[in-house]
């Protein structure tokens, strides 16, 4: 997949393309309805595309009430490829960007830039100078300018949509298993391992310390979960069944949010490394114990715990 951060003369292959448009956030089971639909409408062979916004509208409009992010742009292109786009264009938003009338948008950015030959986007998607442009403009542009337009109604989960805001919602509660299955793979946070106090080593259970960017990052509600931990290498990403705490260790005093991974019969050296960090299950939830024996005992159980866990997805 190639990725296209300035839309100005672009090569030949990445014009005429089904493009899939929206944030995105999360690239869940319904942002992948609105991909699958334009490949769909690719049917003359045009490659599937995605036009995405970078930073998030809501961080340029509201930025005080922005939501954390379920995916950096890190993930967001990670998943994008794994879903087969050719290509991927991203749109720096701006006070200028959002003054643009909706029908400009679609003439310059759409039609002049990118000659799309196809488009699909959620049936609720907005865009132009005060959110003027919707299904209805884009519809009727499509008439008008000759490429195929869908309008993709929300996935449903339920009895409700499937939505960036449901994850979060769920997140927040640390209802991984509803985060998850709305998400369509498990829910992730990748970061730098730093170097601790070596407190989990003393006691029998050495952890990788990831400090989360809780101020930008959506994260479960603390507590103690099954995880799998992603190691980066050349040749791609090994995986190691683990167990993962996240919060501030209450029993030691911890005043910074802290996710301390565990990994099952193995040690490694991952200091100074890049971590990722998928969640299974959630365990418990943070605790505070009298004395470093009840934490020891706890942790155990933790282990066999998530043993179970990492077992039932094996099987």
């Amino acid at each position: 997949m190639k990725v296209h951060r300035d839309l100005r003369d672009l090569p030949p292959e990445a014009k005429g393309c089904a493009v899939a448009i929206g944030n995105f956030d999360g690239v869940h089971r319904g942002h992948r309805a609105v991909i699958e639909e334009a490949r769909r409408l690719a049917a003359g062979g045009q490659p599937l595309a995605v036009l995405t916004f970078e930073p998030h509208p809501k961080e340029v409009v509201t930025p005080a009430t922005a939501p954390k992010r379920l995916t950096p742009m890190r993930r967001k292109i990670e998943l994008l490829r794994e879903l087969g786009c050719a290509h991927l264009f991203l749109l720096r938003f701006d006070r200028a960007l959002m003054a643009m009338r909706a029908s400009d948008f679609v003439s310059e950015i759409l039609q002049a830039r990118l000659a799309i030959r196809a488009l699909t986007s959620g049936e609720s998607f907005r865009f132009g100078h005060k959110r003027q442009g919707d299904a209805t403009l884009l519809a009727a542009a499509a008439s008008r300018h000759g490429f195929a337009y869908a309008a993709v109604p929300p996935l449903l989960d339920g009895d409700a949509p499937c939505s960036s805001t449901r994850i979060r919602e769920a997140l927040d509660v640390g209802d991984i298993e509803t985060a998850n299955r709305l998400l369509g793979y498990p829910f992730s946070y990748s970061g730098l391992v730093h170097g601790g106090d070596r407190r989990g080593r003393t006691i029998g259970f050495p952890t990788a310390n990831l400090v989360p960017a809780v101020d930008r990052h959506a994260l479960p509600d603390t507590g103690v979960y099954a995880v799998r931990a992603g190691r980066r290498t050349p040749a791609g990403v090994t995986w190691y069944p683990g167990v993962a705490n996240l919060g501030r260790r209450p029993t030691f005093d911890g005043d910074r949010v802290l996710l301390e991974v565990h990994l099952f019969d193995i040690q490694l050296d991952l200091y100074g490394q890049r971590l990722d960090v998928a969640f299974l299950e959630r365990l418990r939830g943070e605790q505070t114990f009298s004395g470093i024996d009840g934490l020891i005992a706890q942790i155990a159980r933790d282990c066999e715990a998530a043993r179970r866990v990492h077992d039932l997805v094996l099987s």
